[in-house]
């Protein structure tokens, strides 16, 4: 009887698990990780839905927020029973000798019986583990602050001046500014207000995006302190504003819908566009306020357009409304309290100016 009730309870488990997953018709068995993968892409090589994370990796959402230290050259194999999964040994098939093992980037054709054959080893890796998502693309935006509350600008840090009356400061020149704080640090940046975002729907301003100008270090604290511009991506002037060095790396980045329905849309393209296409930074109208938390992945979603059917002998005109089509998916990597910030990660249109993102 224990018997007969462990074999359902697997038997629900995995009905389940292959109800929330679905297995590409032509996933591996395995796949042997290469520099330059992220998790998201190796996901995508075994499922219709790679953001599935705590399925697709076996984790617990609930305490494991980090699922991978897996880097290139690893095996990944494909659990089939189970639709998750797993950093394994390195196999050989009965087919083959132990010298043609499979190499890194190749994939296990599915209809390949496959014997296990562990090999235990230690080395040191010349490789860093891969990343969730593409790093490099949302590394400038995870320390710099990207959107403030319009009372934040009140009393900020401000340059007051330059050494010898200089207009224009760049790379190592010396500037001075007022209200500096000595124990938040002797590393600053330095912004300037840019574009305020307002909510499409009820015009409610939701901050100001701030444009980032340059760091600098403070040589000497006084009322009006010294320091030394040590970096300039554009024009600084007097005026500008500063702000402590955020040393927060951000939260892991384990992909994931949220728990509730949300509804967002799209308003604003980093850098000014309007138009993004994939890898492209976006800004979202929701934010912690509204349950958005770093690693939700949202479905985009485009307006159905408007139809007429034309006029016939018997009926006039009539309208229709085309239903909204699902387009893409984004990843939200930073929340602020009314906005987010997400990365386009599939689209098959452009993300155009008030695009829906929703839970999928």
């Amino acid at each position: 009887m224990r018997k007969i009730i462990s074999l359902i309870c697997l038997m629900l488990s995995t009905l389940a698990c292959a109800d929330q997953l679905n297995i590409r018709p032509d996933a591996p068995d395995r796949y042997v990780v290469v520099k330059g993968d992220t998790l998201w892409d190796i996901s995508g090589k075994f499922f219709k839905d790679p953001w599935k994370w705590p399925y697709i990796w076996g984790l617990n959402k609930d305490t494991i927020k980090d699922p991978h230290w897996i880097y290139p050259e690893d095996v990944i194999n494909l659990d089939r029973a189970t639709g998750t999964l797993r950093i394994g040994p390195v196999v050989e098939s009965p087919r083959r000798s132990a010298a043609t093992i499979a190499t890194p980037g190749t994939v296990e054709p599915s209809d390949t019986t496959i014997r296990l054959a562990p090999k235990v080893h230690e080395s040191p890796s010349d490789y860093g583990a891969i990343p969730s998502i593409p790093a490099n693309i949302i590394e400038p935006f995870l320390n710099r602050p990207l959107v403030v509350e319009e009372d934040e600008l009140d009393g900020a840090p401000t340059l007051v001046g330059a050494r010898e009356g200089r207009v224009i400061l760049g790379d190592n020149d010396i500037a001075f500014a007022q209200g500096l704080s000595e124990d938040q640090g002797a590393k600053w940046q330095i912004y300037r207000p840019g574009k305020k975002f307002y909510d499409p729907d009820t015009g409610e301003m939701l901050g100001i995006e701030t444009v980032y100008l340059g760091s600098a270090q403070v040589k000497e604290f006084a009322e009006v302190s010294t320091l030394s511009i040590t970096s300039a991506v554009q024009e600084i002037r007097k005026g500008d504003l500063l702000v402590a060095l955020s040393t927060n790396a951000g939260d892991p980045y384990l992909p994931r819908a949220p728990d509730e329905d949300i509804s967002a849309q799209v308003i604003s393209v980093f850098g000014g566009l309007t138009q993004a296409g994939q890898n492209t930074a976006i800004v979202l109208n929701k934010g912690a306020r509204d349950g958005l938390e770093v690693g939700h992945v949202l479905a985009l979603y485009k307006k159905g357009e408007k139809v007429k059917s034309g006029k016939t002998f018997i009926f006039w005109d009539k309208t229709y409304k085309l239903p909204d089509e699902r387009y893409g998916l984004v990843f939200v990597f930073r929340v602020f309290n009314k906005v987010s910030y997400a990365l386009v990660m599939q689209t098959k249109l452009p993300v155009q100016l008030l695009d829906r993102a929703q839970t999928p």
